[in-house]
């Protein structure tokens, strides 16, 4: 009778639950269990650092539905990923992450890199547990994958000493463990709809909101018809673009200002009324604004304000439900409506005032000229990852999003240096699922410096990824050279130089040279115009373009910031 370790029974579970993609630095203990994936035939990835890798995990499962697994070394390879798992679980991704321990025969007596890695994990998983011994370890994965997925996506931790993954049993003491189906669909309460339809026939100024969430529940071919034949306007949070394409007439995102400080009926779908739509309340939202929330998970209704319809469902019943029964009444809502004439000349107003800046093209560069003629240039059907404070805010408005999943950001944790580990897992994805598909990465250079080294793995996959580096020479704005050897010439460096400033003009692109590689250094719009048309044409290698930008620049005047408090 043959034995297996615990490295095989975990690696050939997690194949069994439908597991793809690894991301992971390996280390003790388990560097035999990162070949036993490969064996397996998981796809492995080694990364840079932890943190990356979770990143890269979550955004793979973004991607396609299921989690990917982020592999970590025992104590401070635990601890470095604990960020990431509160990205996933606050951006609601599935997302599972395997720890090695120290061995249990160590544990209390001061053990290699010991720690209570359960414990810690606990608060940023919907599920974390260590599996007793071997035979137990397939139960154990189902149930972390099934919990990652089901509900309301998210993380979940599986802990795994020494002594268990070199640890052995029987083959045939090992239970075989089934494959859980599909998550059960959700139905709307009917009430719940007819008063949805209710509000929606007197609303006179009412207003979708579009979120991340439609995006993981593949509803686009449903919320498209819901947009499309009730002509309502819409916006979406940065990551619930594409779900109805950016460019379509029913899109107020222009006058995102105006259409939430005067709608008077609001369908939210698969969004939260968090920190980034300002939690529902005045004065960013109308003080008697009646809002309609859709969200799977029933403990999210009624989340800082009282909503008008709380309604617990998977979004695809309840908009197909909605579209029928406004169809009987044969709702549409009329584009002469005083209320779409006023949003679409704020809209007017706003894009003219826009594009003036995008024309001003003279150096050093502002924003909104590198990102209009970036957009130009960049195929319409480009995942875009991007992250950064002004860079990300002003390139959700200029980057266009036809496509649904087809933007990833800081999210709703507000996370710097995901950029790099998203970027790779979308590479993947484009290599695996949709070939010849681009991958455009858009940094501030604050933000890059979190995780710039990642592009060791891009060339070591030979993965295409544009970097596209926003660089203004500081966190929110920088210098300009002469100022900057002004300032630093005052006296002791760690008391004059601002906190915000970094070196001017980092040449970012030569990091390229390190691989044999070269990158760009752009100054003026036709040097960005050719340096990233000649990128899109690589198809087994990364390329950094690096653009200098006005230190100063700004965007254009918000009446609410994001961070703009609301109060009642």
């Amino acid at each position: 009778m043959s034995e297996i370790d615990g490295n095989t029974i975990l690696a050939q579970s997690l194949k069994e639950q439908g597991i793809e993609y690894v991301f992971g630095i390996i280390g003790y203990p388990v560097i035999e269990l990162s070949m036993a994936m490969q064996a397996a035939g998981l796809k492995y990835i080694g990364m840079r650092n932890e943190q990356s890798a979770c990143y890269a995990a979550q955004a793979i499962g973004y991607l396609t539905g299921t989690p990917g697994v982020c592999l970590v070394v025992s104590g401070p390879g635990l601890l470095h990923v604990c960020g990431g798992m509160g990205n996933a679980q606050a951006n609601c991704w599935p997302l599972i992450v395997i720890g090695g321990s120290t061995s249990q025969d160590h544990e209390g007596i001061g053990g290699f890199q010991e720690c209570p890695q359960v414990e810690i994990s606990r608060p940023y998983c919907k599920y974390a547990a260590r599996p007793p011994g071997p035979t137990l370890i397939p139960l154990h994965v189902e149930k972390a994958v099934r919990l990652a997925k089901y509900g309301r996506p998210g993380a979940c931790y599986l802990d795994f000493p020494g002594t268990l993954l070199a640890g052995k049993a029987l083959e045939t003491s090992i239970p075989k463990q089934y494959t859980h189906p599909k998550a059960p669909v959700i139905f709307p309460d009917p009430k719940h709809v007819e008063d949805t339809v209710n509000l929606l026939l007197k609303a006179k100024n009412p207003l979708v909101i579009v979120g991340k969430g439609a995006a993981y529940a593949h509803a686009e071919t449903t919320i498209r018809q819901l947009i499309h034949q009730t002509n309502l306007p819409f916006l979406a949070t940065p990551m619930g673009k594409g779900v109805v394409p950016d460019e379509d007439p029913q899109c107020v995102a222009s006058a995102r200002t105006l259409a939430l400080q005067k709608a008077d009926v609001i369908l939210l779908l698969g969004a939260r009324l968090n920190w980034i739509l300002h939690f529902g309340r005045p004065p960013r939202f109308n003080p008697d604004v009646k809002v309609i929330q859709a969200d799977i998970h029933p403990e999210e209704l009624h989340n800082s304000i009282l909503c008008a319809v709380g309604v617990q469902t998977d979004l695809n019943p309840f908009v197909q439900q909605l579209i029928e029964k406004l169809s009987k009444h044969r709702y549409r809502f009329q584009s002469n409506e005083p209320w779409y004439k006023e949003l679409l000349e704020k809209c007017d107003k706003n894009k003219k005032a826009v594009a003036a800046m995008s024309k001003d093209i003279r150096t050093p560069l502002n924003y909104y000229a590198v990102f209009h003629h970036l957009q130009n240039v960049i195929p319409k059907d480009a995942i875009i990852v991007s992250e950064g404070a002004n860079t990300m805010d002003i390139g959700r408005t200029m980057l266009h999003n036809k496509l649904p999943r087809h933007r990833l950001d800081a999210g709703t944790f507000g996370t710097m240096g995901v950029g790099p580990g998203f970027a790779i897992a979308s590479a993947l994805f484009c290599r695996d699922y949709m070939p010849g598909k681009k991958v455009i990465c858009v940094e501030g250079d604050s933000a890059f410096g979190f995780s710039g080294m990642e592009i060791e793995t891009m060339v070591r996959y030979q993965l295409p990824i544009v970097i596209v580096v926003v660089n203004n020479g500081g966190i929110y704005g920088g210098f300009d050279q002469e100022t900057y050897k002004d300032i630093r010439s005052m006296g002791d460096l760690t008391q004059v130089t601002p906190p915000s400033a970094l070196t001017v003009e980092t040449h970012y692109e030569n990091m390229m040279k390190m691989f044999g590689l070269e990158g760009f250094f752009v100054r003026e719009i036709p040097e960005l115009e050719k340096s990233v048309k000649e990128a899109l044409t690589y198809t087994d290698k990364p390329t950094i373009i690096n653009v200098i930008i006005n230190p100063s620049a700004d965007r254009k005047p918000q009446a609410f910031s994001w961070l703009t408090e609301s109060k009642l």
